[in-house]
């Protein structure tokens, strides 16, 4: 009786059609590609060695706004790197998906009136100043970046960490 029965069940389980299991998704993890750029929600955040408050800080980030790049995620905590190629942890909730750019070129770098390098040039900005981006239009090399809510003009992409060379942002 017993081997009719568990004949009984295999044949069933054979019959039932494969289902393919979605995986759960963990509450920690975005499922957002990797890396992408995001922006530091503070001018205090604190940079850790690993992913959770028990790892030692490794530095601490008080530039409100600074780009930094997700490479990794783990639970609540994301690895960015920044526009020195640093790498530490970071918790969520110290990131914004605002976008920004920071000048990375030694000294001053100019803000054009037109993304255009014949452009009037209409400021000059320091090295490590940060920026809302507010658009980098396809095919172009230059990115609209509004600084201080005071200038807003066209720096070319090849000055400023935290947009990618082909990315487009409208």
């Amino acid at each position: 009786m017993k081997r009719v029965f568990l004949n009984m069940i295999l044949a069933a389980l054979i019959a039932v059609p494969s289902v393919k299991a979605e995986p759960l998704p963990d509450d920690g993890e975005t499922g957002l590609a990797l890396p992408r750029m995001v922006s530091l929600r503070s001018n205090l955040v604190n940079a850790r060695s690993g992913p959770g408050a028990r790892y030692p800080i490794s530095w601490v980030y008080r530039q409100k706004y600074a780009p930094v790049e997700i490479v990794a995620e783990f639970e609540l905590w994301r690895k960015v790197k920044d526009w020195k190629g640093a790498e530490s942890w970071v918790h969520k909730q110290m990131l914004t998906g605002k976008r920004t750019a920071k000048l990375i070129t030694p000294g001053e770098s100019n803000v054009y009136d037109e993304p255009d390098y014949e452009s009037k040039v209409i400021a000059k900005a320091e090295e490590e100043v940060v920026g809302i981006v507010k658009k980098c239009p396809a095919g172009n090399a230059f990115c609209l970046i509004n600084f201080e809510n005071t200038i807003e003009g066209w720096v070319p992409k090849n000055n400023l960490f935290g947009i990618y060379p082909d990315e487009v942002i409208d």
